[in-house]
């Protein structure tokens, strides 16, 4: 039921991720398609794997270490973790706001509460790795983009690392951590598509026309970015909180210090969108006046 569940879903957002006929838009939905079809493929025969040595078939209750193994791998690629991350700003890249919108929240929904029902038989030590490396790798490749929605990919990325560590210990607040997301996401993708905003660069322009919207913009960025006292910072310190409690100091440490790289894109992006104005080339022509008043000789 899982698998089907899975391949429904998939096959549900291909035709809006190639409705405007687009290379780009075609190359998307391939990729799509095969990541998703290659993870549902694992996924399948993780838990065939598991019938063959054990006869027990529920997918929540994995005993085989392969198996266990291959159904962190098939979860991690269907929600684009390091390092099956590679396909999720690519696809984003060549779908529009709307569709990456659903792309970021409604279809990781699905397999993330499938690694919460199988949170028990998954590899902890390869989940935990997987997590700080999508942490670290998020903020970092979101650092010198330019392209909003490939921001948002990357940013996904580093708060799936968010959720995915605190899977094993506390999964309730795994789901917390992604229904904020979700929320927050959303505000920013709607009001993107408003002020029809695709890149960096149309984003300082946005100020001069919807200074009120803007200036949400703004505070939703930096919520999603973690900054008390807005709604984000509390999942994450929440998280800090459990890794600490659960004797994981230095692994609460070490993710941490990577929201700092997520932090500076993010006060980049709101530094864009509320205190950078471009330039109006038309503000600085010189203005050319022909005197009317010519002496000819005669």
């Amino acid at each position: 039921m899982a698998w089907t569940g899975l391949e429904i879903n998939t096959l549900a957002i291909l035709p809006l991720i190639s409705k405007s006929h687009h290379p780009r838009a075609i190359e998307a939905s391939t990729k799509y398609f095969l990541i998703q079809a290659t993870a549902s493929t694992l996924l399948l025969f993780s838990s065939m794997l598991n019938a063959w040595f054990t006869g027990q078939w529920d997918i929540t209750q994995l005993t085989h270490p392969l198996s266990c193994m291959l159904l962190t791998v098939a979860i991690s690629m269907k929600l684009g973790l390091v390092p099956f991350h590679f396909w999720f700003p690519e696809v984003l890249q060549g779908s529009s706001l709307m569709t990456s919108l659903l792309l970021a929240t409604i279809m990781k929904f699905p397999p993330t509460i499938l690694l919460f029902l199988t949170s028990p038989s998954l590899n902890p030590t390869l989940l935990s790795m997987m997590a700080i490396a999508s942490a670290a790798l998020g903020g970092w490749m979101g650092l010198n983009q330019t392209q909003i929605r490939k921001i948002m990919a990357f940013s996904s990325i580093s708060h799936l690392g968010w959720m995915t560590i605190i899977l094993i210990y506390s999964p309730k607040l795994t789901l917390i951590t992604f229904y904020l997301y979700s929320l927050t996401t959303a505000a920013i993708f709607f009001t993107l598509d408003t002020t029809n905003t695709l890149k960096l660069s149309t984003l300082m322009a946005a100020w001069s026309k919807i200074p009120s919207l803007t200036a949400a913009l703004m505070l939703t960025l930096l919520s999603l970015a973690g900054l008390p006292p807005l709604t984000g910072f509390l999942p994450k310190w929440l998280i800090i909180q459990e890794l600490t409690k659960q004797e994981l100091t230095t692994t609460a440490t070490i993710i941490a210090l990577l929201s700092l790289l997520g932090l500076f894109f993010y006060l980049r992006l709101a530094y864009c969108a509320t205190i950078t104005l471009p330039p109006n080339p038309a503000n600085h022509m010189k203005q050319w006046h022909i005197n009317k008043s010519v002496n000819t000789l005669t």
